[in-house]
């Protein structure tokens, strides 16, 4: 179900899906998908609202996606043999996820 929540950082209001509720010591913390802006941020309670229906009908302006058979890399340095390889990585590495946004671009 989409709701509408408050952003600190971008200070507006904007649609989201809720992924996972956790209380703090003396509030509720959501979990949030911004479904316009495709990323994660948490919430207090107090800043959700049920979204009017006219809200709802605007499209969607990001779509959450996976990239078909692409495996994160690293850069494995030997500095005893002086050698370099790309080994497959556990985890994207900030470095590689900049570098995939600036070939998007």
């Amino acid at each position: 179900q989409i709701c509408v929540v408050f952003s600190e950082e971008l200070k507006c209001w904007c649609r989201a899906v809720i992924k996972s509720i956790m209380y703090c010591t003396d509030h509720y913390r959501t979990k949030c998908f911004l479904v316009d802006y495709a990323k994660y941020i948490f919430v207090k309670s107090k800043d959700i609202r049920v979204a009017m229906e006219a809200f709802l009908q605007i499209p969607r302006r990001a779509k959450k996606c996976r990239l078909y058979c692409t495996n994160p890399v690293t850069l494995h340095i030997n500095f005893c043999e002086d050698t370099a390889k790309i080994v497959p990585a556990k985890r994207w590495d900030s470095a590689a996820t900049r570098y995939f946004q600036n070939l998007l671009k």
